[in-house]
């Protein structure tokens, strides 16, 4: 068989051993001697998330085997989620690719959709694949909404009514007394009925500046010092 190699690393990756492009590579080599495969290629993405199929080494690999006549028989890759992470996106590909007659090879896996369990295991890893992904995704997440209810800054600015300080080698939100009274005042305004408007106004009359120390106020900013009150009364701070 003719065949392209492929390798990817995100970022993270790349210090980790046995994901690095040297090791994959050097993989997928292995592998071809091995079965007798002519390796004419060997694409490489290198700091790339599989999350997104628009990648270089991707785009490359996706135009060479579209062609009519494609004189590739196969893709070998170290591992599926090198490939992709998106079921819909990988079942989509390959059945292009099995039309063409092109076999995508896993070497960690150890698949091959040339033959029909291959490509029954194949669709099973697909999908395990990426809910390993969405699991990721969901702990992430997890774990920001935790450390913001207990006072973490998770990024972005500073909100009004809040300092930054370092606790633990992190950095912590603690309440700031003079803005967090403002951010009452805001609130009862609003619950009287004014507008953000309105409220943005009266807060330029009293000469209250923002957190950046600007007299002007906008109705976008009156709109998050609310979101920041539903946050302070959700939020553990020390």
């Amino acid at each position: 068989m003719k065949v392209i190699g492929y390798c990817r690393v995100s970022t993270e990756e790349q210090a980790r051993e046995g994901v690095s492009l040297d090791n994959q590579e050097q993989k997928i080599r292995t592998y071809c001697e091995l079965y007798g495969h002519e390796l004419t290629e060997v694409i490489v993405d290198a700091g790339l998330s599989a999350k997104t199929i628009n990648r270089d080494g991707m785009q490359r690999l996706i135009e060479m085997t579209a062609k009519r006549k494609s004189d590739i028989d196969g893709i070998v890759i170290y591992k599926l989620d090198r490939l992709f992470r998106n079921a819909e996106e990988a079942l989509h590909h390959t059945k292009q690719w099995d039309k063409k007659g092109i076999a995508l090879i896993s070497v960690v896996e150890m698949l091959d959709t040339k033959s029909a369990m291959g490509r029954f295991f194949f669709t099973l890893m697909a999908a395990i694949a990426e809910m390993e992904r969405n699991v990721i995704a969901e702990r992430t997440s997890d774990a920001l909404r935790c450390k913001k209810r207990n006072g973490y800054k998770t990024g972005g600015d500073v909100p009004y009514g809040f300092d930054m300080e370092m606790k633990d080698n992190e950095k912590i939100l603690v309440p700031n007394e003079h803005e967090q009274k403002i951010l009452k005042q805001v609130e009862t305004m609003r619950q009287k009925g004014l507008t953000l408007k309105a409220i943005a106004e009266q807060l330029e009359q009293k000469m209250i500046k923002t957190k950046k120390g600007k007299e002007k106020w906008d109705p976008k900013q009156i709109s998050r010092l609310l979101k920041t009150v539903e946050i302070d009364s959700t939020t553990e701070v020390s």
